[in-house]
């Protein structure tokens, strides 16, 4: 998968960043049938996400796309393109954040979605906008919190590249 861009605030040693602890994540840009994109707002941080989450042990970055994706938006999906990779280096958690994200589009009727106790607590809302809304949204938030601060650098870019490719499938 092609990367396209490595996300970090502060210079370290590449010998530094290699004991950073590694996670893997699957993210999607979800289309419904109207073509419009499922985001996740968090209201207790007042910004914007896309849908998806941590591989899980045994877990293979496509079982995790779509488990995470049933679990927050509450779909069935189905990839049908890469849009590409993220690497962040998250220096407080000493933490090496690769997000994979993909187009896909919803199978099914949409259901409802099944936050854990923490999404609730922090207020996820999904919302289903046009693709050139969601990229707005993603711009005009302003994070003032750590890991929102990386999530809108890697979302944005995510969109704009997402929207890249899916105008060729029009």
């Amino acid at each position: 998968m092609k990367l396209l861009k490595t996300i970090q605030f502060k210079d370290l040693p590449a010998e530094e960043l290699e004991k950073f602890e590694k996670r893997a994540a699957a993210r999607a840009v979800v289309f419904d049938d109207d073509k419009n994109v499922a985001l996740l707002y968090v209201a207790k941080h007042n910004r914007h996400k896309l849908p998806g989450g941590g591989v899980e042990d045994g877990e293979t970055i496509d079982e995790a796309l779509i488990r995470e994706c049933l679990e927050e938006i509450g779909c069935q999906v189905e990839k049908f393109a890469e849009v590409g990779e993220i690497v962040e280096y998250r220096d407080k958690w000493s933490l090496r954040n690769d997000s994979f994200c993909f187009l896909a589009n919803v199978v099914g009727a949409k259901g409802e979605p099944n936050f854990t106790p923490e999404e609730l607590e922090r207020g996820y809302v999904i919302k289903w906008v046009s693709f050139e809304e969601s990229i707005k949204l993603l711009e005009l938030d302003n994070p003032e919190d750590y890991e929102g601060k990386f999530i809108k650098i890697r979302d944005s870019l995510f969109l704009k590249e997402a929207y890249e490719i899916f105008t060729q499938y029009r």
